[in-house]
């Protein structure tokens, strides 16, 4: 089964090389497309280099920055339409380790339709976070899972893999959602589509260089999101509406 890594970027000059080397020697036969949203550090332009060294590395430059959402749909947009099985995603900048590819693939392979690397399932966590910050994250999954009746614990863990078949099922470009809220929006489609959910722990490494691209901004604009979805679900179930 043919793999492609989606790896959307901005400002990531510090990590970008030495994680496409990490991916490449973590997972060879997995192909590499890279998002840059004309990041002004140059990391598209460290990217090329690394593309032409490296091989079988795309290098996607869009105009500006737009949010991880729309860069998610223009890559999804772009390697659904070749002939990959399984798609994965996850940050540029280590928090996520790449020696764990393969065993996301592995886990498709074995008839799943989307892999999840949770940070809270027994096994998974995360290091160098605050409290305040794990709590944060904890209650807003949980809140997440009650109110969209999904059963994934961890819905804005970045670091996924797909099933092509699955995620094209759903039309990754038809949503709407940014930020983190983009990464909920896919699990609520392709759970409500029947898809086949699966957690593996992960350990999540908070970032050692680079500056996070976390808000409270964003953290205020997901929860709306996810509890509008939650209130409109239910007032279609309550009405027999599809």
């Amino acid at each position: 089964m043919r793999s492609v890594l989606v790896l959307p970027t901005y400002n990531e000059s510090e990590n970008i090389e030495p994680f496409l080397r990490a991916v490449r020697e973590a997972s060879p036969d997995t192909d590499i497309l890279v998002v840059d949203d004309n990041s002004p550090d140059g990391t598209g332009l460290v990217a090329d280099r690394l593309a032409e060294e490296l091989g079988r590395i795309d290098v996607m430059h869009r105009p500006g920055k737009a949010g991880l959402g729309s860069a998610y749909r223009a890559g999804f947009n772009e390697v659904l339409g070749g002939s990959y099985d399984i798609i994965v995603s996850m940050d540029a900048d280590f928090s996520h380790d790449p020696n764990r590819i393969p065993d996301f693939i592995q886990l498709i392979n074995d008839g799943a339709d989307i892999v999840i690397g949770s940070r809270y399932v027994t096994g998974g966590g995360t290091t160098d976070w605050p409290v305040r910050r794990q709590l944060l994250s904890r209650w807003g999954n949980a809140y997440t899972r009650s109110i969209l009746g999904v059963t994934a614990r961890d819905c804005t863990s970045g670091y996924r893999a797909y099933r092509a078949t699955s995620l094209a099922k759903i039309d990754p470009t038809s949503t709407s959602a940014e930020g983190y809220a983009f990464l909920t929006e896919l699990v609520r489609r392709m759970t409500r589509e029947g898809a086949s959910v699966v957690e593996t722990p992960i350990i999540f490494r908070d970032r050692t260089r680079g500056k996070s691209k976390m808000s409270g901004r964003i953290i205020i604009e997901s929860m709306l999101l996810v509890t509008r979805w939650g209130l409109g679900d239910r007032f279609k179930r309550l009405t027999g509406r599809n």
